[in-house]
């Protein structure tokens, strides 16, 4: 089930999610070696939570570092995996 906030969290700015953006790459980017995953499985992953997730792999993705599969899973979620490098 993927992370949802509970009344009592705190739902960080946009901009301080941002900020980590680069501490967290690695993270990501390593839980990926093993293959394509979906947002809530790279969460999982990383130990962070799904909506903020979406906005570290969007950049990984505008960077060129991961793409998108070309179908949704059956659950309706685009997996994400490694860009070779050339």
């Amino acid at each position: 089930m993927p992370w949802r906030p509970a009344m009592t969290d705190r739902l960080r700015d946009v901009r301080e999610v941002m900020r980590q953006e680069m501490l967290v790459r690695d993270e990501i980017l390593a839980s990926l070696e093993g293959g394509p995953m979906t947002i809530p499985q790279i969460a999982d992953a990383v130990g962070h939570p799904v909506h903020e997730v979406m906005y570290w792999v969007m950049a990984a993705r505008k960077y060129g570092l991961v793409a998108e599969s070309e179908e949704p899973d059956d659950d309706d979620y685009y997996q994400y995996g490694l860009v070779e490098k050339k």
